[in-house]
C-alpha cells in the first residue's frame, strides 16, 4: 500500500497505485451487484454468480446467489476500510 494514494485536485480525483485501483474496482463490483439484484446487467458478461465469485475473492468468503445483500455489506466494509487506510493528498492551487 506504500505506493497507493488518492489525490484530490481541481480536475478530479486520481486513484494511484494498485490498492487505490482495487478500491475503484471493488466499488464498481459493489454497485454492479446492486444493479443485478434489480435485474439490470451492468455490462455484457456479468451475472450474479460471477459477481459473487469476485466478491468472494475480495472478502475471502463464499456467497450463494441468495446472499447478495451479505456480499454487498461485506464489500462495503472492505471499501470503507481501504478508503480510510489510503493516504489522501490534495492540491491547494490558488488559480
Amino acid at each position: 500500500m506504500e505506493d497507493s494514494y488518492i489525490h484530490h485536485g481541481r480536475g478530479g480525483t486520481m486513484f494511484a497505485g494498485p490498492d487505490a485501483v482495487a478500491l475503484v474496482r471493488v466499488t464498481a463490483l459493489w454497485s454492479g451487484i446492486g444493479l443485478l439484484q434489480h435485474g439490470i446487467l451492468p455490462s455484457r458478461g456479468w451475472s450474479m454468480t460471477k459477481a459473487l465469485k469476485w466478491a468472494g475473492v475480495v472478502t475471502g468468503k463464499t456467497y450463494k446467489r441468495t446472499q447478495a445483500n451479505e456480499a454487498r455489506g461485506d464489500l462495503q466494509i472492505w471499501i470503507a476500510e481501504m478508503r480510510d487506510a489510503l493516504p489522501h493528498t490534495e492540491d491547494h492551487d490558488a488559480r
